[in-house]
């Protein structure tokens, strides 16, 4: 929390205080707050930064390329992977799904 351990009342309670002090007070809340919100979109920055360093660059295919299908997430009922092919043939990309 960013109000220093101090309790907001809910009363109506009368209290004579100097108003510096409460001013001073309230500015160092709004630097505490503006402080916190500039770490908290550098910190996201930061996570933006890695998190794309792990993304595939697009490959820049549109419809009508021709594309390989790879066998890699494709189960068939043969008795050895490394045996099976690794390509199996050409296809037309016929729709962009994403």
């Amino acid at each position: 929390m960013l109000n220093f351990g101090r309790h907001p009342w809910k009363d109506n309670l009368m209290v004579q205080t100097e108003f510096t002090k409460i001013e001073e007070f309230i500015i160092g809340l709004q630097r505490s707050w503006k402080e916190a919100t500039k770490s908290i979109e550098a910190a996201q920055e930061a996570m933006k930064k890695q998190f794309n360093k792990k993304q595939r660059n697009s490959q820049g295919l549109k419809e009508g390329d021709n594309m390989w299908l790879e066998n890699k997430n494709i189960h068939l009922n043969r008795p050895l992977k490394k045996l099976d092919q690794k390509r199996y043939r050409l296809f037309r990309i016929s729709k962009d799904i994403s």
